[in-house]
């Protein structure tokens, strides 16, 4: 939630580390993954029409202008729903895909914190992940990576970004989910 309140107004235009993403637009993502998976947390479905379906992609145009406060908002409540034990049973749905609750509960850590050091390195701010995020993403990512793998990651990660072994955890998660932890954005 700091690093939303880091962003400028002029800062929204920038270029993500993911190809093509401004940070509106990433912005925009993170307003619809923080509902869609509180939603999982709580097996709720949503309250809008199409909910379970998947949502549309990410867009600088659709970003509520009201972000700002909406998605601290949004981001408290996804951690809410998912310190409830509940949320960890049975079975759930996000963007279309049912996965047992534990999984889609590791999705929605990988989501939050790739696209967390997407939006810090986009704005120039610093990130910080605790270890056990940290392991449970490295090992989420590491799993995907696997070449048997492939066709699970269309559309969710980049190619691999070789990273050395002995880089940090979090390095490595980033390298898995096709993003090259050197990334700077642009000046």
């Amino acid at each position: 939630m700091r690093l939303v309140g880091g962003v400028t107004d002029e800062q929204l235009t920038h270029r993500t580390p993911s190809t093509d993403v401004s940070v509106a637009a990433l912005l925009d993502h993170l307003l619809g993954l923080s509902l869609a998976f509180t939603w999982a947390a709580r097996k709720s479905g949503g309250d809008g029409p199409g909910s379970s379906a998947p949502p549309p992609p990410a867009s600088a145009d659709n970003l509520d202008p009201q972000w700002r406060t909406l998605l601290p908002r949004r981001l408290g409540e996804l951690v809410e729903a998912w310190r409830q034990p509940d949320a960890w049973t049975g079975k759930t749905t996000a963007g279309g895909v049912t996965l047992p609750a534990e999984v889609m509960g590791v999705v929605a850590l990988d989501e939050l914190v790739l696209h967390g050091w997407d939006l810090a390195r986009a704005t120039r701010q610093p990130f910080h992940c605790d270890p056990a995020s940290t392991e449970a993403v490295l090992a989420f990512t590491a799993e995907s990576a696997k070449p048997e793998q492939a066709a699970g990651r269309e559309g969710l990660f980049g190619p691999v970004v070789p990273v050395p072994a002995d880089a940090p955890p979090l390095d490595r998660a980033l390298g898995f989910a096709g993003r090259d932890p050197g990334w700077t954005a642009p000046s």
